[in-house]
């Protein structure tokens, strides 16, 4: 499965093109589809752009991208950043009107057990974001309703792509346990494609956006999110068909 992150924590400072208003995640979403993403993964916005978990920013961000891509599932984050206080987060995930198929949690912020919870009485899928050089994994399966999630989320905070793939394995090693579970393995910035290359010959789950990286494998910008799948998509194509014994063939 390739999973798109239109436009994450970032801001237009950061990229012209970033989607940021219902609208704006609808179009770039429905390319994206178009372009083989299979999943999304939003980040909704106040009117000044910044990340929000209020009722009426998801709704609104939710109701659209759906509405662009009938049947794809549609996820949120519930990042701290975006509600600092953990009884507070829980308290907007609980008041939310439109309910996403499912939402990632951080499980190395405080309070990440308390909104998992909040989401799964409300059926929504939890997404368990596990950062590398944390000891989120160690939290994760320490909670006794680890299995109940949706999947993992084994996100690779080295953005070294010296480094970043040897963090990923270290990564997937301590998750090993968890073996009940889907994976989705990304990374991000200059460690992205790297990363992401090493999902596809693992055959896991993986995404790509504006979120996790601005350029695509060549370095060139990459402009919109339809591109940077496009770019995936055929990383995952060519692993594919290298996994596969000579004359089978192979499509993904």
């Amino acid at each position: 499965m390739l999973q798109v992150c239109p436009n994450g924590a970032r801001s237009r400072a950061e990229c012209a093109r970033l989607p940021v208003t219902p609208g704006e995640l609808a179009s770039a979403v429905r390319a994206a589809v178009a372009a083989g993403a299979e999943d999304v993964h939003l980040h909704p916005k106040d009117a000044d752009g910044r990340d929000t978990l209020d009722p009426a920013a998801v709704a609104a961000a939710v109701t659209a991208v759906r509405a662009a891509v009938p049947g794809v599932p549609v996820g949120v984050t519930t990042g701290a950043w975006a509600a600092p206080d953990p009884a507070a987060r829980a308290a907007q995930v609980r008041s939310w009107t439109v309910l996403p198929d499912h939402a990632s949690v951080n499980w190395h912020e405080d309070g990440a057990a308390e909104v998992a919870a909040v989401l799964l009485e409300r059926g929504v899928g939890v997404e368990a974001g596990i950062y590398s050089g944390t000891s989120a994994a160690r939290r994760f399966l320490d909670w006794p309703q680890s299995p109940r999630v949706l999947r993992v989320l084994a996100e690779i905070t080295d953005t070294d792509p010296r480094t970043a793939v040897r963090s990923a394995a270290a990564l997937l090693g301590e998750l090993r346990p968890a073996t009940g579970s889907s994976v989705l393995l990304h990374g991000e910035e200059d460690a992205a494609w790297p990363v992401l290359r090493l999902a596809a010959a693992r055959d896991l789950d993986a995404r790509i956006g504006l979120e996790d990286v601005l350029r695509l494998p060549d370095g060139t910008p990459a402009g919109t999110n339809a591109a940077l799948v496009g770019a995936a998509r055929r990383i995952m194509r060519r692993a594919a068909e290298e996994a596969s014994p000579p004359g089978t063939g192979s499509e993904r």
